[in-house]
């Protein structure tokens, strides 16, 4: 069996500074990360989704945690097609618009060159210090299973090698029937790590609980079962703490995906107060004693 790493989706929400998680000495930014990194081997950052990184950022990242920790990190809103703030933009290269939200089409091809530029630039920090382990390309729901949308899943990979993009959809279109064995294959022959996901079933955004290795990398994200997957309140959206059966019947699963690959990374993105630590800790538990 390969290597599994549990971890958490974040370190610095709000809720979870409230929820008593970290102890009271843990009151600042270096001390909370340092504290998460002694219980965990790895986190997801998500605010790269919403604003990229700075270098600075990333190398305080690096000075805060020890040698063997390592960082997912979530590809900028741009880079996968997601509406984005225009503030979210590298100041001098906001386009003078009206519009709230840019797509990549919005900006100039130059710009857009440039987004992607010092997107990935900034990660050198944890490049140099072996701390990155991969960028979460999180696709929106309308990124759906067609051959232009396939083209882009080698431009990501071509434009980040050597460091290594891993895919998650959110169209069961990628899924539906034949499509599961076409999808998988296809990522499978351009070694693209798949993101398995558990997820609410039933929404636009929905998809199945698939678990496979397409990589020498696994990665499974538990999102939750809130019902209310659909509110734009985000700890609405994934405050569901799992029941310890629950993480127990998926303990076997994810041992089993990890002999297929070298290293599987299993993240708890139901981050509202302490969920996802709790369950983190439980599962990690659960599968150190394999």
């Amino acid at each position: 069996m390969g290597e599994i790493k549990v971890g958490a989706a974040s370190w610095t929400d709000r809720t979870l500074l409230e929820s008593g998680w970290y102890p009271a000495t843990a009151d600042t930014p270096e001390q909370r990360l340092a504290w998460y990194a002694r219980r965990f081997p790895i986190v997801e950052v998500d605010a790269t989704y919403y604003a990229p990184p700075a270098e600075r950022t990333a190398r305080l990242w690096v000075a805060r945690t020890p040698a063997h920790f390592t960082f997912n990190i979530k590809a900028f809103s741009l880079l996968t097609g997601h509406p984005t703030r225009v503030g979210a933009l590298y100041k001098d290269l906001r386009p003078e618009t009206e519009k709230r939200h840019l797509y990549p089409d919005d900006l100039p091809r130059q710009a857009y060159e440039e987004v992607w530029t010092r997107f990935l630039s900034a990660l050198d920090p944890l490049v140099a210090a072996g701390r990155l382990g991969a960028l979460l390309f999180q696709f929106p729901p309308w990124f759906t299973l067609r051959r232009d949308n396939k083209q882009y899943l080698l431009e990501v990979a071509a434009r980040c090698r050597p460091l290594r993009p891993a895919v998650e959809f959110r169209h069961a279109s990628w899924f539906a029937g034949d499509n599961q064995q076409e999808t998988l294959d296809f990522l499978r022959g351009h070694d693209l790590p798949y993101v398995c996901v558990d997820m609410p079933q039933g929404h636009r955004s929905s998809v199945p609980p698939v678990l496979a290795a397409t990589a020498d990398l696994a990665m499974v994200r538990f999102h939750g079962h809130s019902d209310r997957w659909t509110s734009r309140d985000i700890h609405e959206k994934f405050g569901y703490r799992y029941r310890d059966r629950e993480l127990r019947q998926w303990a076997p699963r994810l041992r089993e995906l990890a002999d297929s690959a070298a290293q599987t990374h299993v993240l708890l993105n139901n981050c509202y107060r302490d969920y996802a630590q709790r369950n983190g800790e439980y599962l990690q538990g659960l599968l150190g004693d394999a």
